[in-house]
């Protein structure tokens, strides 16, 4: 039997690192910039002492990008409801302070943004990652999709 997204068995873990972005790309310190690595949006932010930090670049409660935020000592602050993270944790430091925030935060329950090691390699940030995640991420969203739609069996209800 031939294999298909639909039948594709879960695949372990495997970290490795993968380019991100170009050391040329990096931003000035106190700012941030996106790019990707292994399918996955990364946040790479460089704090006011030239520290680089990667994280996910995307802020919880509605998923607008966290690399047009601010980077300050230790934390970057989401550019639309001020929630505040640790650059090296992911960890919630101040949840959705903003006016606009303070009524989508009492909504949602604080919720941090992975993190993930850097490290720079010739002319290449590269960011560590688990290169299986996009793979095992779309096996099951193309079976759900389907399956919603009453295929993912090849039958309909």
């Amino acid at each position: 039997q031939r294999s298909t997204a639909l039948n594709a068995k879960k695949l372990g873990p495997k970290l490795a690192y993968v380019p991100c972005i170009s050391t040329d790309d990096l931003p000035a310190p106190g700012k941030a910039t996106s790019g990707v690595a292994g399918g996955l949006a990364i946040c790479i932010a460089v704090d006011p002492k030239g520290a680089v930090y990667a994280l996910g670049d995307k802020c919880p409660p509605v998923n607008q990008p966290l690399s047009f935020g601010k980077v300050t000592d230790g934390t970057i602050s989401d550019p639309v409801l001020g929630t505040k993270f640790d650059l090296k944790t992911g960890e919630v430091v101040d949840w959705c302070p903003s006016g606009l925030g303070k009524i989508l935060g009492g909504i949602f329950d604080p919720v941090g943004v992975p993190v993930y090691p850097v490290q720079a390699k010739g002319k290449t940030v590269n960011v560590q990652v688990d290169v299986n995640y996009k793979a095992n991420f779309e096996a099951e969203y193309w079976s759900g999709i389907l399956d919603a739609q009453g295929k993912a069996n090849g039958k309909y209800y």
